[in-house]
């Protein structure tokens, strides 16, 4: 009767498990968030590069 008020008994190595892979996908978002910030800071630094290069004489590249 207790289990069918508290639904399916679920065993501790599976709980574990899925303990285990709600951190394992934190992790992963953490990661891919820092991945993109890198991304854009590494984008900023080559803009940055490739303007102060160019210095005065910026001109559109079909003109």
């Amino acid at each position: 009767m207790a289990k069918a008020l508290f639904g399916h008994v679920v065993a501790p190595a599976e709980l574990r498990v899925a303990e285990e892979n709600a951190v394992l996908r934190a992790r992963v978002r953490r990661l891919e968030r820092e991945l993109e910030d890198l991304r854009a800071q590494r984008d900023a630094v080559i803009a940055h590069e490739l303007f102060s290069l160019a210095g005065d004489s910026v001109e559109p590249a079909l003109a």
